[in-house]
């Protein structure tokens, strides 16, 4: 069912997830501005960034970018640490801070740090009770230090199941699609794809939990590849060879994938803000000077 056009502008983020040297970091921090990207994020998973001193040095050496973490794994973090951390970083950002929060999936991080690994229902919980405790504390003017942002730091959250979903719809400003779910029995993060109709459905399970909102929130997707090409199907073939269980035809069809000409995926990102609503796209860094081009194309649009 297509959407009516969302009333937020569309927005570009780009998650860098290779650890660099400082010269390197900030190297690519001002190329991600200059690209035009409106936000850097940076994600929270081990033998990455770590993404509060990262945003922070991307902060000294851009003006422009909003900052955010994409998305941090609430099993590793204590509320109240937690809201130390976001409001010295807004504090230290001059105000650029988004806060991305989920559930974490990905057992073996939690194994590697010694953290327990709760059951499904237990990391939806305290997904819940850090982003209440977090914003309780922050809210608190007794509480130092103090965030820059009024009335407070954006939030945005990520994930497709129905809780999640129902939290997002009653506490976030953003709400993020990764447009894939975790492979079942998996201890490693794999991820498969959601193929078009079923993102289509988890939209729509969301906008039923937000019909009663005054502010509708901004609706973010990964786009997990980015494919310049003047021949479509020939692109797809070695991607068919990790994806056996797809046709080329669902392959082009994978709403976390943009593949053609710039002007084929400036389409393609059309048609999706029509079908999806969303506004807020965020490329992965392997992808970021692909997606430039499509992004130059979609401003004002």
């Amino acid at each position: 069912m297509a959407q009516s056009v969302s009333p937020h502008p569309f927005r570009f983020g780009v998650s860098l997830i290779t650890p660099a040297p400082a010269d390197e970091w900030r190297a690519k921090c001002r190329r991600a501005e200059e690209l035009g990207y409106d936000v850097i994020l940076v994600p929270d998973h081990l033998g990455m960034p770590a993404p509060f001193p990262a945003l922070v040095a991307a902060a000294e050496v851009t003006e422009r970018p909003r900052l955010g973490t994409f998305v941090l794994n609430t099993g590793f973090w204590n509320p109240a640490l937690l809201a130390r951390e976001v409001a010295t970083t807004d504090a230290l950002t001059d105000g650029r801070l988004e806060l991305g929060v989920g559930t974490g999936y990905v057992k073996a991080e939690h194994d590697t740090a010694g953290l327990p690994w709760l059951s499904p229902r237990e990391r939806v919980d305290h997904l819940l009770h850090t982003i209440e405790e977090v914003y309780r504390l922050l809210a608190a003017e007794e509480h130092q230090p103090r965030p820059v942002q009024k009335p407070r730091v954006p939030l945005l959250v990520g994930g497709n199941g129905d809780r999640v979903l129902r939290l997002t719809a009653e506490h976030a400003e953003i709400a993020a699609f990764t447009g894939a779910r975790s492979v079942r029995g998996s201890s490693t993060g794999q991820l498969e794809a959601m193929l078009a109709d079923e993102l289509e459905e988890r939209i729509a399970r969301y906008r039923e939990l937000t019909a009663g909102r005054a502010e509708p929130a901004e609706l973010n997707l990964l786009v997990q590849f980015v494919i310049d090409t003047d021949d479509r199907e020939a692109a797809v073939q070695p991607l068919l060879e990790r994806v056996p269980y797809l046709t080329t035809e669902q392959i082009l069809e994978l709403p976390i994938g943009l593949i053609g000409s710039v002007a084929e995926m400036t389409a393609q990102v059309l048609a999706q803000r029509e079908r999806y609503g969303f506004t807020y796209l965020t490329a992965l860094e392997p992808n970021m000077e692909a997606f430039a081009p499509v992004m130059e194309q979609l401003r004002g649009r």
